[in-house]
């Protein structure tokens, strides 16, 4: 496995899927394309030009506490993630962290010219459960979808994750990150509901 590569994970049925550490400047064509979606549009990067969202990931990198992925299936790209010491992020001034939290954002690319994919999004989540619960030894993932985005509020409860509440996350305004306020559906998925002893 390449030094970027930081899980590899091979899922029946479906293929190898394996993170890799977001190269801001070399993927930025891909993740744009993403981000620039209407269907993106939760993700909050609608309008940003392709050296913006460069930018923004080049930013992240910078940080010990916010760290983003690409996802990749056989190969080919597949979704972006991010993960983020809950702490260090706004959604602690929403719910008590507890030691070993994780948090996750994930945005999976659209489906191709062929249409809707069964059980892809379940495996991919599946492989991101893996490498942020047992590679990174975490006790919980946290994730906060936008309180309209009933699809990935849906697709989290399928995956085991349990609602928790809805909160207002709040603005954030410092130099190099604006994030405007947003109404999110929490939700957890403990380390021993995914994966039982």
């Amino acid at each position: 496995m390449s030094d970027t590569y930081v899980h590899e994970q091979k899922v029946d049925g479906f293929g190898t899927v394996r993170v890799r550490t977001l190269d801001a400047k070399a993927d930025a064509e891909v993740v744009h394309g993403w981000v620039s979606e209407e269907r993106a549009a939760f993700w909050g990067m609608n309008g940003l030009t392709q050296d913006h969202v460069a930018d923004i990931y080049a930013h992240m990198d910078t940080l010990d506490t916010h760290h983003a992925y690409l996802l990749e299936k056989d190969g080919e790209p597949v979704g972006l993630l991010q993960t983020y010491e809950p702490e260090a992020d706004r959604v602690s001034e929403c719910y008590p962290v507890e030691p070993g939290d994780i948090g996750v954002h994930l945005l999976l690319a659209p489906a191709g010219t062929d249409g809707g994919r069964p059980g892809w999004s379940s495996a991919l989540l599946g492989a991101v459960a893996s490498y942020v619960l047992l590679g990174l030894d975490r006790k919980r993932v946290v994730v906060d979808p936008d309180v309209r985005n009933e699809k990935a509020i849906a697709r989290f409860l399928r995956q085991g994750f349990v609602a928790g509440e809805r909160v207002v996350l709040p603005e954030i305004d410092i130099p190099d990150v604006h994030l405007p306020e947003k109404h999110a559906q929490l939700a957890f998925l403990a380390r021993e509901v995914a994966f039982p002893a």
